[in-house]
């Protein structure tokens, strides 16, 4: 199985290394959409879908107070469909889309797949439909699906994985891609498990994680955790559920001590860089060196 690393999607929010731990405090960040491509026997599986095309071409889609703040490129280039055409495919291999949620810097290229399966939570498809909140209200952009995906919604009970619930059965998709539960972010959102064939630490098999926006900075991964504090507060002012989100961030803490996984989350460059590096060089992640 050949996965890539892909950015579909760079936002400048300002803050420095308020937000990205890194640089001055008073310069824009950089942040990024970390999306996974997937090559399967029959196709492609793209693991969230970034910024879309129709959001680069019409940035009205995204609510003026989401633009304020995240201040994001939308350059096509960075879209996971040009980028699928540029690895020499076309945007009909992608046969399965998987998402962590339904934010608009997840989801905003589901219209440039209409032919793909969008594998997803039950309760994160409850939320966009029915959203009962004003945060769900505000949060969710059913533009972005307006062209009526070919929705699999999963029950997020099932299997034991490393002492998470796991969804194992995933229509179409290898039996080595699963589902987490790792809600709080959103109602339901979820992370995206993947059986490399590799070795991990003492020989034992090597997973990869993609903890969406269970967290947002690799710092939250170590030992000492730390977290820039615009993103903190960023954290909690988009939190569904504080309770449910803490507890799945230590408990993804714990799994990334442990040595058994490589995780990584939707925004943080440092941990694409990282996982660019690794894909290279085909060794294990390693610490990461954040730039000046």
């Amino acid at each position: 199985m050949r996965i890539h690393h892909l950015n579909c999607g760079t936002t400048r929010p300002l803050g420095g290394r308020l937000v990205s731990g890194a640089a001055r405090p008073l310069v824009f960040a950089r942040q990024v959409c970390h999306c996974l491509l997937i090559e399967i026997d029959d196709g492609l599986v793209l693991v969230d879908t970034g910024f879309g095309l129709d959001d680069t071409a019409h940035p009205e889609r995204l609510s003026r107070r989401f633009r304020f703040y995240s201040r994001p490129v939308l350059d096509p280039e960075e879209t996971a469909a040009r980028q699928v055409v540029r690895l020499g495919y076309q945007v009909d291999d992608v046969r399965h889309i998987v998402l962590t949620h339904l934010d608009v810097d997840h989801a905003g290229g589901l219209g440039d797949f209409p032919n793909a399966k969008v594998h997803l939570s039950a309760a994160e498809l409850d939320a966009a439909r029915r959203p009962l909140t004003a945060q769900e209200r505000f949060r969710y952009h059913s533009a972005q699906w307006a062209h009526g995906p070919d929705w699999v919604p999963h029950s997020t009970a099932g299997d034991n994985w490393l002492g998470f619930s796991a969804v194992r059965d995933l229509p179409g998709i290898p039996p080595s891609v699963l589902l987490i539960p790792l809600a709080g972010h959103t109602r339901g959102h979820v992370g995206v498990v993947i059986d490399t064939g590799g070795e991990g630490h003492g020989g034992s098999r090597r997973w990869l994680v993609h903890a969406g926006d269970a967290y947002f900075n690799h710092g939250q991964m170590e030992r000492a955790a730390s977290n820039p504090p615009f993103l903190t507060v960023f954290q909690s002012l988009l939190q569904a559920d504080r309770t449910t989100r803490v507890h799945n961030l230590q408990r993804l803490n714990e799994l990334a001590l442990s040595g058994e996984a490589d995780i990584f989350c939707a925004h943080d460059r440092f941990e694409l860089d990282r996982a660019r590096a690794a894909q290279l060089t085909g060794v294990g992640a390693g610490p990461l060196v954040a730039e000046a």
